[in-house]
């Protein structure tokens, strides 16, 4: 087991391991509140951008959903007449070009760079979500910097979505959605001790425009947070070149009671199941209550396929979106010709009230700009 699957085992209850560790998130707790207190009372310097700014992310450390949520969220806004961008610091990206701006390296994925891009040089998530979405993203570290460099580059976005900055709090933000997996806040610990990045009850930013909307993509609520519950639910299989080409169904487009077509892989046999991601075993316990006889190979998350790690001779393979965004068919085809990459995306649909919240808090902001 690696070291990070062991605390993510350790972080889940108040074990030796998470005990051997809480002297040390004794002294997290005071550098994060005084972190706070500091952007709170103005000591360090924030900045508010020139369109509204939605934030996405979640207090503990890993994988709880962020990504499908920000997916889902820009799918709504466009719905709801809104014409968002994307600010992403692209984990793991390689460093791109220099920021007009000379505030560090910013990289601007939409419809003339995107088709263009790799993965390994804006991160696998970004890439992800404009492949989804179609909206504008701007990868770097300085998220500020990048919403600004985002709005030149496309003056008619009217809001911002932050994938993934719950502690940036550098960049001033109207609405916060804070994401829960069924792991809630673990073991309650702040890190190195437990899992959670702030304490459980961090106050919010005193400039934002509503309460943090909650949300559990998990069966039910994990935490004593009020909030809203999320389905997850995983979309018919698509051939990794449908994929790439933009002819990927959704989860919401079959009943949810539909199993997974079969197509040509035999519904009997064992088919493998590769995945990237912070939590594997979820990918392959979706796959198996769809009825596959899944053979799971989990990867470290982000994984960057600098070698294909599947057996040659492997005849079929099913991917999350997440991994599929890094293999080109061509190469596929090129490395394991004998390999049919399929993709499956999971996705999350929250519930009613979820957008019930959220338009409430954007209703408050101003009034979408039409088409």
């Amino acid at each position: 087991m690696s070291l990070a699957s062991h605390l993510n085992q350790a972080w889940l209850r108040k074990g030796p391991t998470a005990c051997l560790l809480w002297p040390l998130s004794l002294v997290m707790a005071p550098l994060v509140a005084l972190r706070r207190t500091a952007y709170h009372r103005g000591w360090l310097a924030s900045e508010r951008l020139p369109v509204p700014v939605l934030v996405v992310g979640n207090r503990v450390v890993g994988g709880a959903g962020k990504t499908p949520t920000t997916i889902a969220v820009l799918q709504h806004l466009r719905q709801q007449g809104w014409r968002p961008g994307v600010l992403s610091r692209g984990y793991k990206a390689s460093k791109g070009p220099q920021g007009a701006d000379g505030a560090g390296a910013h990289v601007l994925i939409d419809a003339t760079s995107g088709p263009t891009l790799d993965a390994s040089l804006t991160g696998d998530e970004p890439l992800l979500i404009w492949r989804r979405t179609g909206a504008p993203v701007m990868v770097g570290r300085d998220r500020a910097a990048g919403g600004h460099a985002l709005l030149r580059a496309h003056p008619e976005i009217d809001l911002l979505v932050c994938d993934d900055g719950l502690q940036h709090l550098r960049l001033q933000r109207d609405i916060e959605l804070v994401v829960f997996d069924e792991r809630g806040a673990g073991n309650g610990w702040l890190l190195p001790a437990g899992p959670l990045r702030e304490p459980i009850d961090a106050p919010p930013p005193p400039q934002l425009n509503a309460a943090p909307i909650v949300l559990y993509n998990a069966a039910r609520p994990s935490t004593a947070l009020p909030g809203h519950l999320a389905r997850r639910q995983t979309a018919p299989l698509c051939s990794l070149a449908d994929w790439w080409a933009g002819r990927a169904g959704s989860a919401a487009e079959k009943a949810p009671a539909e199993p997974i077509p079969a197509g040509p892989i035999p519904a009997d046999k064992p088919v493998l199941a590769l995945a990237g991601i912070a939590q594997p075993q979820r990918f392959f316990d979706a796959l198996r209550q769809q009825g596959w006889q899944v053979e799971g190979l989990p990867l470290a998350d982000h994984a960057d396929f600098g070698t294909l790690p599947w057996p040659a001779g492997t005849p079929h393979l099913i991917v999350t979106e997440k991994d599929a965004v890094k293999l080109h068919p061509e190469r596929v085809a090129r490395e394991r010709p004998g390999t049919q990459v399929w993709v499956a995306a999971l996705d999350f649909q929250p519930e009613a009230s979820f957008w019930a919240a959220l338009d409430a808090a954007l209703a408050s902001l101003k009034t979408p700009r039409s088409h």
